[in-house]
């Protein structure tokens, strides 16, 4: 099992085309035995402390296996759609962890 967090920050003006994108991408994960755990849309009301940038969204998800994860950047279905992910994402931190 690993799980990913994804901190998630979109160009401004851009949100509309991040949902569509994610419109595609979230339903695939299912398809490569993953789960969306978590997707939170922070706002300053619910930032408590912090010394980044506060991120349009965070993401936890979890897969089975590494290969899983692998198998679910690479599908085809999803990769038809990067170009949304490029327009609208500025930048994504992704950190890799195990459930303790």
């Amino acid at each position: 099992m690993i799980f990913l967090t994804q901190l998630v920050y979109i160009k401004e003006g851009k949100e509309e085309v991040f949902h569509q994108f994610e419109d595609i991408a979230i339903p695939a994960i299912a398809k490569y035995n993953g789960r969306l755990l978590l997707r939170i849309r922070p706002d300053d009301h619910s930032m408590i402390e912090n010394n980044i940038e506060k991120p349009y969204e965070i993401h936890l998800v979890e897969f089975d296996s590494e290969q899983d994860f692998i198998n679910f950047s690479g599908d085809e279905d999803r990769k038809k759609f990067l170009h949304l992910k490029e327009q609208s994402v500025k930048s994504v931190w992704l950190i890799r962890g195990v459930k303790l």
